[in-house]
């Protein structure tokens, strides 16, 4: 199929180079011309482990392009993809959709023939409604219907996410629309990876319900390892007894500094957004954002407390400033919050982050970036994980203490064993235990 992608972010780009490596002719376009340009010298301009090589492939065996011409890119597409961002809005907490629309608007003045137009992009119910007003409005005889189908792609594991979804969630409202998602996720069909055909309005929702439990779960974890501090209970084996049942599982049961990233901060605020607009309050998301915010200022507190109260003048390394491994992201990420703190109370920070200085540098300016972690630990007076890299959980924790003038470890991600560190000769805190 010829298939087209509004937008060459996170979501788009993914999408678009997976939908060619199931041997669909994508055309992925962008309206900043370096970006185009990047893309066509093979320079992927996001870090997500196998995309560059997966990209390369495509291109390579012509089924997949870059282009600033959205009229041409569109008139020849069967289906074209609106994957561009929606950020939180200033003031109101709602997802800001003024891309969206303008996509809306660019595409019903190129189309030619019937055409399916997607929103991969997260959107608030009632959005591709209003995709659908927009385009009759700008294109009052336009052959096309609209369908929904957000994404699920969990950053740093995205290609095995699209490759092999739990699931995919179509919302369309006619059975040629259906017709044609089919016929596009036809691949994952004989994978017999599961398709929910719905409503337009129900494939919205999914997606914000299901982005809003997993940051509950996370929440939860988190308030129980609070509990498990004061009662000398251990949140890794709390975690492990609660994920083995199969009502609950034992994903995004991890204690941690709270959840940061590209989907769940924005999603439940424009979440409990959509409930105050409808008069029907998600008051458990609406403490979710509170708790994940208070979350935050808690490890601050905990770094303090190791530090003494005191961080002035002392050297101290932190180790990961993405909200996750596996990504150079640092949107809404825990270090935003942390770190900034660290410095403002006069602490002098050495950073070490496989992939977070690219952005780390604008967005952390007050810093000093290491590319080694035993070199930013070298004299410093405590060291602090704050992301969980395959690269920290195994250093050599003796050498680690015999470089540091003081030997204290902040362990906000739980990936050291106590009893080790200690005997290593660090004076050592973690989460919830």
């Amino acid at each position: 199929m010829q298939l087209t992608m509004i937008g060459t972010g996170y979501v788009g780009l993914v999408s678009g180079v997976c939908f060619s490596d199931f041997g669909h002719d994508v055309i992925c376009v962008d309206k900043l011309p370096e970006k185009i340009e990047a893309l066509d010298r093979g320079e992927v301009p996001i870090y997500e482990p196998g995309l560059d090589a997966m990209m390369a492939k495509n291109v390579a065996n012509g089924r997949l392009k870059f282009t600033l011409d959205l009229k041409d890119a569109v008139a020849a597409a069967e289906a074209v993809f609106i994957a561009v961002g929606t950020p939180t809005r200033r003031g109101d907490g709602h997802a800001d959709l003024t891309y969206v629309y303008d996509a809306a608007r660019d595409i019903a003045r190129a189309l030619k023939g019937y055409t399916v137009i997607v929103t991969k992009s997260t959107v608030p119910v009632g959005t591709n409604r209003e995709v659908e007003r927009v385009i009759r409005a700008e294109n009052p005889d336009a052959d096309f219907d609209v369908s929904s189908n957000p994404e699920f792609l969990r950053e740093g594991a995205a290609i095995e996410d699209f490759m092999r979804p739990d699931r995919v969630v179509v919302g369309v409202q006619s059975e040629r629309a259906k017709a044609v998602m089919a016929k596009i996720y036809r691949p994952l069909a004989l994978r017999e990876a599961p398709i929910v055909y719905t409503d337009l309005e129900s494939a919205e929702m999914i997606k914000y319900a299901a982005n809003a439990f997993l940051a509950t779960k996370i929440t939860f974890i988190n308030e129980i390892a609070n509990l498990c501090e004061k009662v000398g209970a251990n949140i890794q084996s709390v975690s492990k007894g609660m994920g083995m049942d199969n009502r609950i599982g034992g994903k995004f049961l991890h204690a941690g500094p709270g959840y940061g990233g590209s989907c769940f901060p924005k999603d439940t605020k424009a979440l409990a957004r959509i409930g105050q607009e409808h008069a029907s309050p998600v008051s458990i998301v609406e403490t979710v954002i509170k708790i994940n915010e208070e979350r935050k200022r808690q490890m601050i507190d905990k770094i303090m407390y190791l530090c003494g109260d005191k961080v002035r003048a002392k050297k101290i390394a932190v180790l990961g400033v993405t909200f996750k491994p596996n990504t150079d992201d640092m949107r809404d990420s825990p270090s935003l919050t942390i770190i900034p703190a660290l410095v403002g109370a006069g602490a002098d920070v050495h950073v070490v982050d496989p992939q977070g200085r690219k952005e780390g540098e604008e967005l952390l300016p007050s810093v000093t970036w290491v590319e080694d972690v035993y070199e930013a630990v070298a004299g410093a007076e405590a060291v602090v994980v704050l992301t969980e890299w395959n690269e920290f959980r195994a250093l050599d924790l003796k050498r680690l203490a015999g470089l540091m003038k003081d030997a204290k470890m902040a362990d906000l991600r739980n990936i050291y064993d106590p009893a080790e560190a200690k005997e290593a000769g660090f004076e050592y805190v973690s989460i919830g235990r």
